[in-house]
């Protein structure tokens, strides 16, 4: 059975602009915080709030160094994010949905 608490958290994380902006700008390599906060032009605690869900969901990864820390796209939670759409819009209809992969 799926953890649907955690699958949620998954989505979540794609749910808001800002967290959206964070990705593509992520998509790119890591960044300090301070990068994405000159980018975004939001707040600490706005920025924080997003970097929380983001990670929570395994999506993004982060690591201090110093004062700063700095977020990157962890390989793995992106499969998991990609695998776990796949899984969810993915219907099985016939024999040959499922030999071409569907699911799997």
């Amino acid at each position: 059975m799926r953890n649907h608490s955690e699958d949620a958290k998954v989505f979540k994380a794609f749910c808001d602009v800002n967290r959206l902006r964070i990705l593509e700008m992520l998509s790119t390599g890591e960044k300090c915080a301070c990068k994405l906060l000159d980018e975004l032009q939001i707040g600490q605690s706005t920025l924080s709030h997003h970097m929380k869900i983001l990670c929570e969901s395994g999506v993004v990864v982060g690591r201090k160094e110093g004062k700063w820390t700095y977020y990157s796209i962890s390989e793995s939670g992106s499969k998991y994010a990609g695998e776990l759409l796949k899984i969810l819009t993915c219907r099985y209809q016939d024999e040959d949905s499922v030999s071409s992969g569907c699911g799997q």
